[in-house]
C-alpha cells in the first residue's frame, strides 16, 4: 500500500461487486484502483455540471431579466410583512 493511503471497508451488492471485478479485469488495475479512478472522474463530471451561481446571476443582469427596483422594493414589503405576521409582531 502506498504511503500515506487509508484502509477503508464498504458493503457493496452483489452486482456493484461484480461490476468491481470486471472492471479491474478489463483495466489490468486493483479494485482499489478501480475505486480511485472512478470517484477522480465522478468528482471531475460532478464539478463540470455545477453552475457558477454568481456567473449565472451575472448573465440574468446582462438579459435584463432581474426586477426594476420598483418591483423589487415591493415584494420586499410584501416579505417583511408576511414575516411579521408569522410572528405576530
Amino acid at each position: 500500500m502506498k504511503k500515506g493511503a487509508y484502509r477503508t471497508t464498504f458493503s457493496l451488492d452483489e452486482a456493484t461487486a461484480k461490476r468491481l471485478r470486471r472492471l479491474a479485469v478489463e483495466w489490468g488495475v486493483s479494485q482499489a484502483e478501480v475505486v480511485r479512478r472512478s470517484v477522480k472522474q465522478a468528482e471531475s463530471a460532478l464539478s463540470q455540471t455545477r453552475p457558477d451561481p454568481i456567473r449565472l446571476l451575472e448573465q440574468l443582469h446582462e438579459k435584463g431579466r432581474g426586477l426594476n427596483p420598483q418591483e423589487a422594493e415591493r415584494r420586499l414589503v410584501n416579505i417583511r410583512q408576511d414575516r411579521e405576521s408569522w410572528r405576530g409582531i
